[in-house]
């Protein structure tokens, strides 16, 4: 059940509503799913969200066995399958694609708390958006839409390819703010400098650039680039985990940091990624997320670790107005690198990377076979119009260096040579791997 601008809502009032929601979902949990009841071998959860911790973790890969042994939708199914009105399938990113059933309230409650997160980046009813995310199965595609829309805003639902297209859209239909992915702008920016001379990617009006489905926008240089290239503010406003929740949270229009915007409906918890011991709730804390639903119909998770590690940067009241706590994704922990070591996520590396001016943005981390590795193996993709390149790997390396403790080797490569895509963007290559 959800709260009224949750977002600006008493924290004491929150926990409060989320122990209410946990004592009846708790209960359902363990009547309708048999996954949760095998984790927990048979046994009645706690009543108080503070015994969570006796709990065990539940992993994507138990979600993949489930789905694989029950198909289409797993065994922690929890309602009738006459209840799913909706059905959505995640990119298989990091793995098997897996099948998310959604109730017409766990839509509901998915577009609201959305909302929030868009709403606090800016948009609202005084917007035209155009939404460039893949409707095709995936969440972030239809259900990032319904976001959109409950914030008010006028949405223009056009998906990915026919870039062209997009553009003369844009300028036709008079459109202030996109939603995409952080790398989509780059693709744009290629189409419009071979099919619209004279045109400048500030030219088409945007005043608002919505972004999610990649790490990288805690970047402040990225974000500066954007804003430089385009004319539009940029927003990380879109962060999810899509077996959870589509988007619950983003960044204000004041605060540089995502906003946990779902505190009446998910529990958040903090855990040491190796051991599962869990962390304190508070200012500096580091480790991967853990989320349980206190509010959910159709697949319900308890204790879901979601394998994304956060810093916890506030829990007091933001410059905003929010309540909400304030986080940074370090990185995903399958993405993590370890280089004699030192752990190394992608999106570190971006903050060197999008620090120097001869270098378009682009970038990937190239691996060769299982590890250890000696050294991080980067591809940095120079910019447009770049003259001489002496010493520039090799200063980027020192940046490497001296900002993250690695030993880096950088290959600069031509601008354009490394892809760029409508979806999501791989920035590392595990080359074992298919």
């Amino acid at each position: 059940m959800l709260i009224d601008r949750a977002d600006f809502a008493d924290l004491d009032l929150l926990a409060a509503h989320r122990q209410a929601s946990w004592e009846r979902q708790r209960d359902y949990v363990f009547r309708h799913s048999p996954l949760h009841r095998r984790a927990w071998g048979g046994t009645q959860p706690p009543a108080r969200l503070e015994a969570l911790a006796e709990l065990p973790l539940v992993d994507k890969e138990m979600l993949r066995a489930s789905q694989r042994d029950q198909q289409p939708f797993g065994d922690y199914l929890a309602a009738p399958e006459t209840k799913v009105a909706r059905i959505h399938r995640t990119s298989g990113t990091t793995g098997t694609a897996m099948n998310l059933a959604l109730s017409a309230q766990d839509a509901h409650e998915t577009a609201l708390v959305g909302a929030r997160a868009q709403a606090a980046g800016g948009l609202g009813p005084w917007h035209r958006v155009v939404h460039c995310l893949n409707y095709k199965l995936w969440m972030g595609g239809y259900s990032d839409h319904t976001t959109l829309e409950a914030t008010g805003a006028a949405v223009v639902p056009f998906g990915v390819g026919d870039t062209q297209l997009l553009v003369q859209t844009i300028r036709e239909l008079k459109i202030t703010a996109i939603s995409c992915t952080p790398s989509y702008p780059a693709v744009l920016e290629r189409v419009i400098a071979e099919h619209f001379p004279g045109l400048a990617p500030r030219d088409l009006g945007l005043r608002l650039g919505l972004f999610g489905g990649e790490a990288g926008l805690d970047n402040l240089e990225l974000r500066e680039r954007l804003e430089a290239t385009w004319g539009f503010k940029p927003r990380n406003a879109n962060y999810g985990v899509s077996d959870v929740f589509c988007n619950f949270a983003g960044q204000s229009e004041v605060d540089n940091d995502l906003h946990f915007m779902a505190l009446d409906v998910l529990h958040p918890e903090l855990i040491q990624p190796d051991t599962g011991a869990v962390l304190p709730w508070r200012e500096g804390s580091q480790g991967e997320l853990v989320l349980t639903h206190v509010s959910r119909e159709c697949q319900p998770l308890v204790r879901f670790r979601t394998g994304d590690i956060v810093l916890l940067t506030g829990t007091g009241r933001a410059r905003c107005g929010r309540t909400a706590p304030r986080f940074r994704v370090v990185g995903r922990g399958d993405d993590m690198v370890v280089v004699r070591g030192i752990n190394a996520f992608p999106a570190q590396v971006a903050a060197v990377i999008n620090r120097e001016p001869a270098l378009s943005g682009e970038y990937r981390i190239v691996l060769e076979g299982p590890g250890p590795y000696d050294h991080l193996p980067v591809e940095a993709e120079l910019a447009g119009g770049t003259a001489g390149t002496a010493g520039l790997a090799e200063g980027v390396a020192q940046a490497i260096k001296r900002d993250l403790g690695l030993t880096a080797r950088v290959r600069l490569m031509p601008f354009g040579a490394l892809p760029r895509t409508e979806g999501k963007t791989r920035r590392v290559i595990r080359k074992d791997k298919k």
